[in-house]
């Protein structure tokens, strides 16, 4: 599955839903389906929970209903298992094979579901022969009254003719298995079988579930497997509660969200009608003939209203617009790149090039021994094709797979209650051939993408796509930046072998000469390189991207760390950087250089500030490590935390009362103890790093008291931070000290 796609599945279903005013105010009518259901939920209170997390089963056939639910981001539900009617026979089918295993059986009400679900596909048989393929589940079967036997080798299914049922386990059957299966069911045979569709696709690196056999023998059935992955909703398994409603079923589902006709609307029955609904869009088989039309003619109808924007963002009280948005993007994540077409909210964002662009050819060098992204200083149009063309390696080695991707906005908005852009905006794919060509319905961005481990050069060339303001630092000349700045792409990139700047072009088009905001870049990486004990040349640089929207925060870490729109003119204006540096900024930087070594329970939100507080001494030439208001009065603070008997929770959940823990011991040694320790931690041998939160604060205690040769054991009991008696023994013999004035 791709990303885009992947991000719709599992992240749409955190969608804020508001009241659940049509769940919770009034009972709901039992489905179409109850009757039917009742012979197969008797007596079934929970199942059990076979190995991996279980994929999804899509019932969207007149024909199909769900059975029973499993959690999707611990609130929605998603159908787990599912049955249905093919021809004169029967089907149930299971989100994982290990349904169909005797362990399984020995839990909960496992068996006498199974014992229900073959009698049901039997469908009226009153001593039903049941034979049983790549399963364990013949003896389990044959106890419960059964008559079952199983099948081994090949050519079992020329012996179907004297069985009622087939338990079919975990796999995926050969064409001629297939038309054998389905030949069998069509005659009045009953089908129990059961596929965890990630994990087939994760073992066979298939291109899709619609390769897998049993996908296929289901689909005339109105059944699919999905590759969303369900949680437990009991203690040992799922909890049967008796037959799903409406909205687990994706016809059902599609037309409660039309009929809402577009209009504001809150429920939890809604939201889970867009789970469900999108899970059955992204699997149906493509000659479906149903619920395709039907969400294709939606989507004729609400063209206009799919179009968010940060003056106009799509809200969750609009769950079909919402649902028909994450139609498209599955939609144009699979396209072929000559059906693309520009999506009408790329004009608001990412945006679109200066009117008049021309396309370009443009052959960029790339350094394979750099993983990453690799800038391009070009940007894809929307909906216009962008070929790209890689030479041969000078690698002696196989030749690395690098993908083109087309922009840099990766962060999805699946599960945000506002989108003021389309959740998911990029395009990556493989460079598999000489020649690939590409298109995005929202442009951005064109970079190549070399994966970790790769070596050598080549040279990719790049047609079909405008010049974006692209600066490097030590090798872009004034004269060519002055006209660069110029370049009509919407989004500009300043780098460094250090760090890129990812900003909209407004922000570059009247800085005459980046040089000094890249070299103060370059200081800030080298000091949070010095700090963490690093050496000042990367593997890779780091990257900021600003965005009308995040996954996540004000800002957040990651590579590209992520920034809102307001911090774009911050990251180019060297002067206020030097003057007053960026809390922000630094902050998700340091993020990205604090080791979980050193970095216990309740400090990740403070450890990451250690590389603040030096980046503003060091670099920005502050005289204290004070650097934001909130440790102004950290003395107060500390004091009143001592009061309150030192609580390691409250240390815990206040980051700057932590911080200004570690601030004391700056203050009373400087930053070389704290250079020397974090090099140390990255020098350890495996057999040596801390395996619990435990252990890494009593070799913190330890570690950090050797290195400023005093026992810190009484500051880390006064300041509430747990440590064992072993741990401050060891440290006990170094001279005792405690910062002047504390504790109070």
């Amino acid at each position: 599955m791709r990303p885009a796609l992947a991000s719709i599945l599992s992240l749409l279903s955190l969608v804020a839903a508001g009241p659940t005013a049509s769940a919770a105010d009034a009972p709901e009518a039992p489905p179409p389906w109850a009757k039917e259901a009742e012979p197969l939920l008797a007596g079934v209170r929970e199942i059990a929970a076979p190995g991996a997390l279980p994929g999804a089963v899509v019932a969207f056939g007149p024909d199909a209903f769900p059975l029973v639910l499993g959690s999707v981001g611990g609130v929605r539900r998603a159908p787990l298992v599912a049955a249905s009617s093919l021809g004169k026979g029967r089907v149930v089918a299971f989100g994982h094979g290990g349904f169909l295993g005797a362990g399984a059986a020995r839990v909960a009400d496992t068996a006498r579901f199974l014992e229900n679900a073959v009698r049901w596909a039997a469908a009226g048989a009153k001593a039903p022969r049941v034979v049983v393929v790549r399963s364990d589940l013949e003896k389990t079967l044959s106890g419960l009254g059964l008559d079952a036997k199983a099948l081994e080798g090949g050519g079992w299914t020329s012996r179907l003719g004297n069985a009622d049922v087939l338990v079919l386990g975990e796999g995926s059957p050969s064409d001629d298995e297939r038309e054998a299966v389905a030949a069998f069911v069509r005659a009045g045979g009953g089908l129990v079988t059961g596929l965890c569709p990630w994990g087939w696709m994760q073992v066979t690196k298939a291109p899709s579930l619609a390769e897998n056999g049993l996908q296929r023998l289901l689909a005339p059935a109105g059944l699919a497997f999905s590759e969303e992955t369900l949680e437990r909703t009991g203690g040992v398994g799922w909890v049967v509660a008796g037959p799903p409603g409406r909205p687990f079923h994706a016809l059902e589902a599609v037309e409660l969200l039309a009929g809402t006709g577009g209009k504001k609307s809150k429920g939890l029955d809604l939201v889970q009608a867009a789970v469900v609904g999108q899970q059955a869009v992204a699997v149906l088989p493509p000659d479906e003939k149903r619920l395709r039309p039907r969400v294709r003619a939606l989507l004729r109808e609400r063209a206009a209203h799919l179009v968010p924007t940060e003056k106009d963002p799509l809200r969750a009280d609009r769950p079909l617009d919402r649902f028909l948005v994450a139609v498209q993007v599955a939609a144009l994540d699979e396209a072929d790149p000559k059906d693309v077409t520009a999506h009408p909210a790329a004009a608001s964002f990412p945006g679109l090039p200066t009117p008049g662009a021309k396309a370009v050819s443009r052959s960029v060098p790339v350094d394979l021994a750099v993983p990453g992204w690799h800038s391009t200083g070009l940007y894809a149009r929307p909906g216009q094709p962008v070929r790209v063309a890689v030479a041969a390696t000078t690698s002696s080695s196989k030749a690395p797979a690098l993908s083109v991707r087309v922009g840099c906005h990766s962060d999805t908005l699946w599960h945000l209650d506002a989108w003021p852009r389309v959740p998911a905006i990029t395009l990556e794919r493989r460079l598999e051939a000489a020649a690939t060509t590409v298109a995005s319905a929202f442009g951005g961005l064109v970079y190549v993408v070399v994966p970790d481990g790769a070596a050598g050069k080549t040279t990719v060339t790049i047609e079909g796509a405008v010049e974006a303001p692209w600066f490097v630092l030590g090798e872009t000349s004034s004269e060519a930046w002055a006209r660069a700045r110029r370049a009509p792409g919407p989004w500009a990139e300043l780098a460094t072998s250090k760090v890129v700047l990812t900003v909209p072009s407004e922000h570059v088009r009247d800085l005459a000469d980046p040089t000094p905001v890249l070299r103060f870049w370059d200081r800030v990486l080298d000091a949070c390189a010095d700090l963490a004990g690093r050496p000042h040349d990367r593997a890779r640089p780091e990257r900021y991207a600003a965005d009308v929207e995040i996954s996540a925060g004000y800002m957040h870490s990651g590579c590209p760390i992520m920034t809102h729109l307001d911090a774009a003119p911050r990251m180019v204006d060297v002067a206020r950087l030097e003057k007053d540096g960026d809390w922000g900024l630094f902050h998700e930087m340091g993020h990205n250089h604090q080791a979980p070594e050193w970095t216990f329970d309740g400090t990740g939100e403070v450890t990451c500030n250690l590389f603040t507080l030096y980046v503003l001494q060091t670099v920005c030439g502050k005289q204290d490590v004070t650097g934001h208001d909130a440790l102004a009065d950290r003395a107060r603070k500390a004091a009143e935390h001592v009061r309150k008997g030192a609580p390691f929770a409250a240390w815990k959940g206040d980051p700057f009362l932590a911080l200004a823990t570690y601030v004391h011991v700056i203050e009373g040694f400087g930053w070389e103890p704290f250079r020397r320790l974090f090099a140390a931690y990255r020098a350890l041998p495996d057999a040596e790093r801390p395996r619990s939160d435990d252990d890494k604060r009593d070799q913190f205690l330890v570690r950090l008291s050797q290195e400023v040769g005093r026992d810190l054991g009484p500051f880390f009991v006064a300041w509430g931070v747990p440590t064992s008696a072993a741990a401050r023994a060891r440290v006990a013999s170094l001279p005792r000290w405690m910062p002047p004035g504390f504790p109070p």
